[in-house]
């Protein structure tokens, strides 16, 4: 027993060399199988078992035009959280490991070297991405300098919440590795007859909108005599048809009549959630109202 506590208690001694990477000694000999590893109780609610974590990040994937340096980081963020099933902090880490993807992917882009915060912000007002998903990147950059400060721990997120942040970062990224905006809209099948500015702004923001899920618990519901769930499904059928080529009578009909009953609902939602899901599609149908005039009866 004396012998073996010497052999820990030396294991890296330095040996006197003038190579300035001199090894040090050999670790001991296994003394056995390392214990599997054990779930945090933390995790627990996350996840029946490790595997149920895979389906939780699956989604979470960079275009293949992604740099090493960037699709190492996010690569790493996303295998931090899935094993944040045995350690409950691995998943704030994730969060803040893949903030070094998005500096540098921002600062490339915009060609120029600010600090995080100045990077989400110009990104914004130059439109590369939606005002919601700066804001929710501009949070995470915050609680890393809360960790920096020491005013809050590792701890500070739930896997689950964790997630939703570094998804956001994914989503950013894959914005700014995009083509230039000109080249997006032609590839959509869009007019080149429409301003190239509202066709972007319209895209990206349907796309956020389809990554939300629809609101819990409001399946079913309708308020006023407008069906939610309906409603929805009507804009994304206009969508579709405005990206591949624009609507006839009948669509700009439904349109107007779509935007009626989302101006009717908008103060009747008391669920905060709920409420900005509807406001966003009420946006986005008026991106394509913007370009049509309700037909005359």
């Amino acid at each position: 027993m004396r012998v073996a506590h010497r052999i820990w208690q030396f294991r890296w001694r330095w040996q006197s060399s003038n190579d300035k990477t001199a090894p040090v000694t050999t670790l001991p000999p296994k003394l056995g199988l390392l214990p599997l590893p054990v779930p945090d109780p933390r995790s627990r609610d996350i996840a029946l078992d490790y595997e149920g974590m895979h389906a939780l990040v699956a989604d979470l994937v960079l275009p293949s035009n992604a740099s090493m340096h960037v699709m190492s980081a996010m690569e790493t963020s996303r295998e931090l959280l899935r094993h944040s099933y045995y350690r409950y902090e691995f998943a704030t880490v994730a969060v803040t490991h893949s903030l070094f993807a998005l500096e540098h992917v921002l600062a490339e882009r915009l060609a120029v070297d600010e600090p995080l915060r100045k990077l989400i912000k110009r990104a914004t007002d130059t439109g590369l991405i939606t005002a919601d998903l700066g804001t929710e990147l501009d949070r995470s950059r915050l609680l890393r300098d809360k960790i920096t400060q020491g005013a809050v721990t590792s701890s500070a997120l739930t896997p689950v919440g964790a997630i939703a942040r570094v998804r956001a970062v994914f989503d950013a990224v894959s914005l700014c590795l995009r083509p230039a905006p000109v080249a997006e809209a032609r590839a959509a099948g869009m007019s080149s007859a429409q301003p190239v500015d509202r066709l972007v702004r319209l895209v990206r923001l349907w796309e956020e909108h389809c990554r939300a899920p629809y609101p819990a618990g409001f399946r079913g519901v309708d308020i006023e005599g407008v069906e939610l769930i309906l409603l929805d499904a009507d804009v994304a059928g206009l969508v579709q048809r405005e990206l591949n080529g624009g609507l006839d009578d009948d669509g700009i009909a439904l349109l107007w009549a779509c935007i009626a009953d989302l101006d009717k609902i908008a103060s009747l939602i008391n669920e905060e959630y709920c409420a900005s899901f509807f406001e966003r599609l009420r946006f986005v149908a008026g991106l394509i109202a913007a370009r049509h005039l309700p037909t005359a009866t």
